[in-house]
């Protein structure tokens, strides 16, 4: 690598302009790269913040389409869609997730009659709908694997033909792409697609997202017996290799900021469409010190997220999304 000495060469002359600055620059963020993580609720009326994420909310399906239009109108190019389950629905199979009426089948549905145009993500997990805030079935415990499964490959089939572009398997089970794949292929579903949860921690960060949904008081345990352990870097690319083998299109890093490391050797190596979930923790701490006026949302929010860029990551799960998409469009 060419890097040469001062005083012939003088790094700052490139950034001494912005016109110069803007030419030579190495990642750019764009609206292309994000996507905005709901909450969706049964309840009607207005849509209800969630206080440890403020600025996000729980809506109902009545006010779904008023409050996604944003997105639509500033050209996101696709929502993740989370169902707020409530817990008369719960129980320890998770057997909501398998009711083609459930909430997230009701939303995928209204949203592609609203905006066909829109890529629409389904997360596939049982925590939302277990009394026990598990990701899968519990036996003596402990989560079983293939009984889990089972229920995954059905609950993403039920979202595939409610209009889910994107399934997104977050459970961490062992062959649950595979399942997920064979059981989309033999509905001749070949062009749903598969954005794998490929290497998920076992985090702090997700406490907000918890208690958005609700399934955190249920928690009984953690979740260190099927989830990553942060430690483990190694590990991570194995399983991104596991599930690109089984069927996966595109595969996700999550948490995000914590785990940059992480996005960027999965990129380097396997050169697949390599997404980031900048999660609730991430977003509860620079709101935090945005409301306190300790940081300026116009600088720490773009900063932010153009990390991700720089890692490696083709798109980024973030509550930011609508922030910096005017954001863009303003500048």
């Amino acid at each position: 690598m060419f890097t040469g000495k001062f005083p012939t060469v003088r790094m700052r002359r490139n950034r001494s302009d912005e016109w110069n600055r803007r030419l030579v620059a190495e990642n750019r963020l764009s609206v292309d790269d994000l996507i905005w993580p709901i909450f969706i609720r049964e309840e009607v009326g207005e849509p209800e913040e969630i206080k440890s994420m403020p600025g996000q909310f729980r809506v109902g399906l009545d006010r779904l389409v008023e409050h996604v239009g944003p997105a639509v109108e500033l050209g996101i190019p696709a929502i993740a869609l989370f169902p707020v389950v409530p817990g008369d629905k719960k129980d320890a199979m998770g057997s909501e997730a398998i009711n083609p009426d459930n909430i997230i089948c009701q939303a995928a549905k209204k949203l592609k009659r609203a905006f066909p145009e829109i890529g629409l993500i389904g997360d596939v997990a049982l925590d939302p709908y277990t009394d026990h805030g598990h990701d899968g079935i519990l036996c003596n415990g402990y989560v079983d694997n293939d009984r889990s499964v089972n229920i995954l490959a059905q609950q993403a089939l039920l979202l595939a033909k409610a209009g889910i572009d994107i399934i997104a398997p977050s459970d961490m089970m062992d062959g649950r792409v595979a399942a997920i794949r064979s059981a989309l292929d033999e509905e001749e579903m070949i062009h749903t697609r598969i954005m794998s949860y490929a290497a998920k921690y076992a985090s702090g960060f997700y406490g907000p997202f918890r208690e958005a949904l609700g399934s955190g008081k249920s928690l009984k345990n953690n979740k260190k017996t099927y989830q990553m352990d942060s430690a483990n870097a190694e590990e991570a690319l194995r399983e991104v290799a596991m599930d690109l083998e089984e069927g996966a299109d595109m595969v996700m890093v999550k948490p995000g900021l914590p785990y940059l490391d992480i996005i960027q050797r999965v990129k380097s190596r396997f050169a697949v469409p390599t997404f980031a979930y900048q999660v609730s923790g991430e977003y509860a701490m620079l709101m935090s010190a945005i409301r306190n006026e300790w940081l300026d949302p116009k600088i720490v929010i773009g900063e932010s997220l153009l990390a991700f860029k720089r890692a490696g990551c083709d798109g980024i799960l973030t509550y930011f999304a609508l922030d910096i998409a005017k954001q863009l469009r303003n500048e």
